[in-house]
């Protein structure tokens, strides 16, 4: 059974991310989603709602053979714990590439068993991250095609005005 690993910070899951665990899913058999515990940047969920909103999210859409784990090491110690050698890394435009250049040739250099798969996101998500969608849902504007509908009911709680 091939396994990859779909690494990210999913804060929160998006339409976007869905595609990518969807396509990856016609190249490998199973799928662990795994959730950093502390990316770089600021975070509006806690990993455990992260979590949960992606489990939703794939149960809501009817997704199998996929796991929902975090990790807290670098990627490369997480893999070879699991004893898994594949990354998949979802690309958005050419501004996406250099980063995920950077990070893939980073991990095989520092284990030269890893390979790493980046599916180039639909069109019509391009345009998609977490980042904006945040920024929609802070102002109060349409979540609809953007995530699903348990993340559009927390992204709602976490930006309900008093």
């Amino acid at each position: 059974m091939k396994t990859a690993v779909y690494p990210g910070a999913f804060d929160p899951i998006t339409y976007g991310h869905i595609d990518v665990i969807k396509r990856a899913l016609e190249i490998f058999d199973k799928l662990i989603i795994a959730v950093v515990e502390k990316p770089r940047k600021e975070l509006l969920f806690a990993k455990e709602e992260r979590i949960s909103m992606i489990k939703e999210s794939v149960k809501e859409l009817d997704i199998k053979n996929t796991d929902v784990e975090s990790f807290d090491t670098l990627l490369v110690d997480y893999l070879k714990h699991k004893k898994i050698n594949f990354v998949v890394r979802g690309l958005r435009a050419v501004s996406d590439f250099d980063r995920e250049f950077q990070m893939a040739v980073a991990n095989k250099d520092m284990n030269n068993d890893i390979e790493t798969i980046f599916i180039v996101t639909d069109k019509k998500y391009f345009y998609l991250n977490s980042t904006l969608v945040k920024e929609v849902a802070r102002y109060g504007g349409p979540l609809n095609g953007l995530v699903t509908k348990d993340v559009e009911k927390k992204l709602g709680e976490k930006f309900r005005v008093n």
